[in-house]
């Protein structure tokens, strides 16, 4: 996953950024875009305008980007100020930019002027309001919120020997995000599971207020841009009315829903044949704790307890990569050449001299895995603190997804420097990591030939992906639909976490492991919430990745089923793939799906072929259960 820095325009630069002098004089920027006006606008001052735009969202997007970067891997006071300041600087000529804009409402501009201007119209998707310091006070915000989250530990000690190295040299039994995320995966005991899951959330009660109060400089920067609430300006960004983008995640849901309903309830009985009905009741959402996610988003670690064939060859990821003695640096140098073998050029030396691939020891880091791209041309790096196994294999490609992508729209104009919505820049790693079959990794000298499982092992393939793909299909719906429910004022700060379960359980069929405490703010234990990344770009990948995947697999001629199809090494899909990727934004998305899927209607159906041989075991599994909530 990846995280964006919007500055002047919705969605134009990635999240990026070394050291800027945190009482630099910025006073010389305020006026950069002013340019020679008339009463009445013209064209040719709409022309200036937008070019004098560019340069200067070049300039903040390169001088913030080192900046972020540098506190993201490096988490400090001097560093948290740094950003804060530059964060405000971005916020103002956003707000600036958006009212300069607005001018030009009534003059008729050519497709593609009309669409950069449109694009600073609709501002960041946190805009803070035209008025002194309220850009100052959301960027402080913003950097505090991502900096605890960043910092966050708690103190629990586990009395299990496999997690006895996480207590060396330590004789406080403080945990950070991830030992305790270990400790969610592997542990069995659900009074242990419940202590780490409820520990980890109590870093985030301390956010709560200066979240609300983030949401009220944001609502009221939205209303100034002339949308109703920020929920409705991010919904605005997919090239249709923010009611018709709602109808259509909607739609997309609806497609997928029968087959999660379908996961959701055998996944239920398999963990009732493990803990009982005391603490998996069969006629009652299930806890979250249990599911061997932090977050309950991904199910892939209880894999064992619903392992649908026993006694078949199947591939264990983690250990073909330990047994193979992979590092860090072998991780990322096995994706970037599965890029490669579609015909795209390696990654520059800076790539490997600049980027963060493990935890440092001297210093606070964000481990959570991004992509950058620090100058909108070369300088692409990932972060992530990388562990020996499977999820981050997929992880590794994922992120270096994001990086060929940048790469791909490089000479677009720094408007049209992202995806063609947020999802496609999601989807684009995560359909490579569906090519990520035992052929793949025979061909890579992974896996021996003779150790390929047969057919008959398909549906446990299909098992495990459907834990991780198919089981965060709701939650990557439900945490925007939370944000939107915050925005207009439908969930009050009161109200914020009882609305997170009420969402969590409508779509999920999830509930907390216990009466949660009324200073709870458990939307602040996940990432994105303070670390404020839009989340609906997870959901749209989560349907794109598969349409493109199918769409990949067609070109290349794949005759057997989707779920074995593996692209690698296939020029002509790395050339189609290209030409779409080299759009960027340029274009709205549905062109740009048509130019690779030649279909311009985002599609759940893939999914469904995917998966349709574990519809029909689940379908026979449940046919005798309750299922639902």
């Amino acid at each position: 996953m990846k995280k964006y820095l919007l500055l002047a325009v919705a969605g134009t630069a990635l999240l990026t950024a070394a050291c800027q002098d945190k009482n630099a004089d910025t006073s010389q920027k305020e006026d950069a875009v002013e340019v020679a006006t008339s009463d009445a606008p013209t064209l040719q001052e709409a022309k200036e305008f937008l070019e004098a735009a560019a340069i200067e969202i070049e300039d903040i997007n390169l001088r913030a980007s080192l900046i972020f970067w540098e506190n993201a891997t490096n988490i400090t006071d001097e560093t948290d100020a740094a950003a804060a300041v530059v964060g405000a600087e971005a916020a103002k000529m956003s707000t600036r930019m958006s009212n300069q804009a607005k001018r030009f409402n009534d003059l008729t501009l050519p497709v593609d002027m009309a669409r950069k201007m449109d694009g600073l119209k609709r501002g960041s998707n946190f805009p803070a309001p035209d008025k002194p310091g309220a850009a100052d006070e959301l960027s402080e915000i913003q950097t505090s919120l991502n900096s605890a989250y960043g910092k966050g530990k708690f103190s629990y000690k586990s009395n299990d020997p496999q997690f006895a190295d996480f207590y060396e040299d330590n004789p406080e039994n403080i945990l950070n995000l991830g030992q305790a995320s270990d400790i969610i995966a592997k542990s069995r005991n659900p009074e242990e599971l419940q202590s780490v899951w409820e520990g980890w959330r109590t870093i985030s009660p301390p956010m709560k207020t200066e979240y609300a109060r983030m949401v009220e400089i944001i609502n009221e920067g939205s209303a100034e841009l002339g949308f109703k609430d920020t929920g409705v300006l991010w919904r605005a960004g997919y090239d249709m009315p923010a009611d018709d983008f709602t109808k259509e995640a909607d739609r997309l849901w609806s497609q997928v829903k029968p087959l999660y309903d379908e996961l959701h309830c055998h996944v239920r009985a398999k963990l009732n044949e493990n803990y009982g009905d005391t603490v998996v009741p069969l006629d009652q959402p299930i806890r979250a704790d249990l599911l061997g996610n932090m977050w309950g988003q991904s199910w892939g670690n209880i894999y064992p307890l619903v392992e649908p064939v026993k006694n078949v060859k199947s591939v264990d990821e983690t250990a073909l990569l330990v047994n193979a003695n992979y590092d860090a640096i072998k991780m990322v140098k096995t994706g970037e050449a599965f890029f490669t073998s579609l015909g795209f050029a390696p990654l520059p030396e800076t790539f490997w001299e600049r980027s963060l691939f493990l935890k440092p020891d001297d210093r606070e880091v964000v481990c959570h895995a991004s992509a950058w791209d620090l100058d909108d041309k070369d300088d692409v790096r990932i972060k992530m603190c990388i562990k020996i196994n499977s999820e981050d294999f997929k992880t590794v490609h994922h992120e270096l997804g994001h990086n060929f992508y940048q790469r791909a729209y490089k000479n677009q104009p720094v408007f049209y420097k992202t995806g063609a919505n947020d999802g496609f820049h999601e989807a684009i790693g995560d359909m490579i990591g569906l090519s990520i079959t035992p052929e793949y990794l025979v061909k890579i000298g992974l896996l021996d030939a003779n150790d390929v499982p047969d057919a008959s092992s398909d549906l446990n393939l299909l098992m495990h992906q459907a834990l991780e793909k198919v089981a965060f299909l709701p939650f990557g719906l439900m945490v925007d639909q939370w944000r939107w429910k915050v925005f207009n004022g439908e969930y009050t700060p009161e109200q914020y976490n009882a609305g997170w379960w009420e969402l969590r359980e409508k779509y999920q069929g999830l509930r907390a492991p216990s009466t949660r405490p009324d200073d709870a703010f458990d939307p602040g234990a996940k990432y994105h919430i303070p670390g404020n990344t839009p989340y609906m770009r997870y959901f749209l990948a989560h349907i794109l990745q598969f349409q493109f995947h199918k769409a990949a697999c067609d070109i290349a001629g794949n005759e057997g089923p989707l779920h074995s199809c593996s692209i690698y090494g296939n020029k002509e899909v790395g050339a189609r793939f290209d030409a779409m990727m080299k759009m960027g934004a340029s274009r709205p998305w549905p062109e740009a799906l048509e130019a690779f899927t030649g279909t311009n209607k985002m599609d759940g159906s893939a999914i469904l072929e995917y998966f349709d041989p574990l519809m029909v075991y689940l379908k026979e599994e449940n046919k005798d259960r309750k299922c639902g909530w």
